[in-house]
C-alpha cells in the first residue's frame, strides 16, 4: 500500500520543521541550564536563553532575521559569561543563511557575526584565552558558511540541470509529434491530391474511374482521421491514454495497396524473422510510408520497390524507384527525409538517401535493435 501523493510531498517539509523545532528546544534548554550554572535564577538570563533557542524553529522562513537575533543574544550571553559552548546556535542559524541567501548577502552576515563575536569574547575573556576562543569560533563559522554555500551551489546546479533536461525532453517530444503529424498528413494528403486530380480530370468522360478515385479518397481520409484521433488522444490524455497498436510490418501491405491506387505500383519483399519491437516497427513503417509518398509526389508515374530484411540484431529497409522526379534532401525545403534520418538516429542506425545507380531515387536505412 503506497502513501498518498500529498503525504509524500509534505514529508520532507515536516522532517525539516521537526529538525528545526528539536534544535530550538535543545538550544533553549541548554542555555536555561547555563543560566542556572553561572548566575542562578536571573530573569534576564532566561530571556536570553529563549532568544538564543526559540528563533531557530523558524529559521527556514526568516533565515537572516533569525541569525541576527541569535547572534546578538548569544554575544550578549557571552558578555554576561553565560555562554559555555562554541556558538552552536549561531552556527545552526548561519548555515541556512548561506543556503537560502545569495553570496552578496550571506557574506556580510558572516562578517558582521564574526566581528560581534570577536568583540564580545575580547571583552569577556582575558588574554590570550580570548584570542584562542575567537579563532576557534571564526573557524567554525567559516566552515559552516562554506558548507552552506556549497550546498546552495550544488542545488542551483541540480535545478539548472533538471530544467535543461526538461527543456530537452520537451524539444524531443515536439520533434516526435512533428514527425508523426508530418508522416500521417503528408502521406494522406498526397494520396488524396493525386486521386482528386484524376477524378477532376476524368469526371465527365470516365465517371467509373472518377468514382474509384473518390472511393480511394474516402478510404484514405477515414484512415487518416483514425490516426489523427489516436494521436490527439495521446496528447490530450493526462492519465495515460489507451494506446491502440502502432503501425508496423503487418500494415505495410495496406500501405502498398493505397500507393498502387494512387498510380505507383509498389513491390514489397520482407525477409527474416517477422517480430520487431513496436518502436522499431513503427520506424520501419514510417520510413516506407514517407519514401512511397515521395515517389507518388515527385516521381509518378514510376515503379517502386520496397525491401525489408530482418535479422536478429537489425533491420535493413531499402526503397528505390525508377522515376525521374527531383526529391527534397535533408537540409532543403522539405522535412520528410530529415524526419526519417532523425528516426533512424534515435536507434543509432545509419541512413542514406540519394539518386540510384540506375536512375531514380534510393533510400536505405539500417536500424539496430535488441
Amino acid at each position: 500500500m503506497t502513501a498518498p501523493p500529498r503525504l509524500v510531498k509534505w514529508l520532507p517539509v515536516a522532517y525539516s520543521v521537526a529538525v528545526d523545532v528539536a534544535a530550538a528546544v535543545a538550544a533553549t534548554l541548554l542555555y536555561l541550564t547555563f543560566v542556572e550554572i553561572t548566575h542562578g535564577p536571573v530573569p534576564f538570563g532566561y530571556v536570553l536563553a529563549f532568544l538564543i533557542g526559540v528563533p531557530l524553529a523558524v529559521r527556514r522562513k526568516w533565515p537572516l532575521a533569525v541569525y541576527a537575533v541569535v547572534v546578538l543574544a548569544q554575544n550578549t550571553a557571552t558578555l554576561l559569561h553565560i555562554t559555555l559552548e562554541v556558538y552552536t546556535p549561531t552556527l545552526f542559524a548561519l548555515y541556512l543563511v548561506a543556503v537560502a541567501l545569495p553570496r552578496r548577502r550571506s557574506t556580510p552576515a558572516l562578517a558582521c557575526g564574526a566581528v560581534l563575536t570577536a568583540v564580545a569574547v575580547a571583552i569577556s575573556e582575558p588574554w590570550p584565552d580570548d584570542f584562542g576562543i575567537t579563532l576557534t569560533v571564526w573557524f567554525l563559522m567559516g566552515a559552516t558558511w562554506t558548507l552552506g554555500w556549497t550546498t546552495r551551489v550544488r542545488r542551483e546546479y541540480a535545478a539548472k540541470a533538471a530544467a535543461e533536461e526538461a527543456e530537452h525532453a520537451l524539444t524531443e517530444e515536439r520533434l516526435r509529434i512533428a514527425r508523426e503529424l508530418h508522416d500521417i498528413v503528408a502521406h494522406s494528403l498526397t494520396m488524396i491530391a493525386v486521386k482528386a486530380g484524376i477524378a477532376n480530370h476524368v469526371a465527365e468522360e470516365q465517371p467509373a474511374e472518377a468514382r474509384d478515385a473518390l472511393r480511394v479518397i474516402e478510404t484514405t481520409s477515414r484512415a487518416t482521421l483514425v490516426e489523427m484521433r489516436h494521436l490527439l488522444g495521446v496528447l490530450r490524455s493526462s492519465e495515460g491514454p489507451e494506446l491502440s497498436p502502432v503501425p508496423g510490418l503487418g500494415d505495410l501491405p495496406a500501405l502498398v495497396e493505397r500507393a498502387g491506387m494512387a498510380g505507383v505500383p509498389v513491390s514489397l519483399t520482407i525477409t527474416g524473422a517477422p517480430g520487431l519491437p513496436d518502436g522499431v516497427g513503427l520506424t520501419v513503417y514510417r520510413i516506407v510510408q514517407e519514401s512511397v509518398t515521395n515517389v507518388v509526389k515527385h516521381a509518378a508515374p514510376a515503379r517502386c520497390s520496397v525491401s525489408i530484411a530482418v535479422s536478429d540484431a537489425r533491420v535493413v529497409v531499402e526503397v528505390s524507384d525508377d522515376g525521374a522526379g527531383e526529391r527534397v534532401l535533408a537540409g532543403g525545403g522539405g522535412h520528410g527525409l530529415a524526419g526519417m534520418r532523425e528516426r533512424v538516429a534515435m536507434y543509432g542506425g545509419e541512413f542514406r538517401a540519394g539518386p540510384g545507380r540506375d536512375g531514380g531515387f534510393r533510400v536505405v536505412a539500417e536500424v539496430p535493435f535488441g
